[in-house]
């Protein structure tokens, strides 16, 4: 980042856009506030605080997704049929991307 000593002292770089966000939450030394890929380099901290928001939606998803993928295994699966018709049942469809090609196609266009 910009605190290293090839940069000279932070302290003098007083007008920076990263100052906007020196005293946000989860700046920690002795890095300080860390962004490589420059999103937050024109210091608009609406756009700072949307990013904000949609990292932690996304890891929330990323968790219920990775709950999803292990909870059958651990707990077990619905009882019953997934298609009574084509005599499958919940407990025959594997985890994981291995599902998509056991669904049968009506399954896939009610969802």
């Amino acid at each position: 980042g910009l605190t290293g000593s090839a940069w000279g002292d932070w302290a003098t770089y007083t007008a920076s856009p990263l100052r906007a966000f020196e005293s946000e939450l989860g700046v920690q030394e002795p890095v300080g506030f860390w962004d490589p890929a420059g999103f937050t380099a024109d210091g608009d901290l609406a756009k700072f605080k949307r990013r904000r928001s949609v990292e932690l939606k996304h890891g929330r998803i990323c968790m219920m997704a990775t709950m999803g993928y292990i909870t059958p295994e651990v707990i077990g699966k619905l009882p019953g049929y997934l298609s009574p018709s084509a005599g499958l049942k919940f407990a025959d469809i594997p985890n994981g991307l291995a599902a998509i090609s056991k669904v049968p196609t009506a399954g896939w266009e009610q969802i």
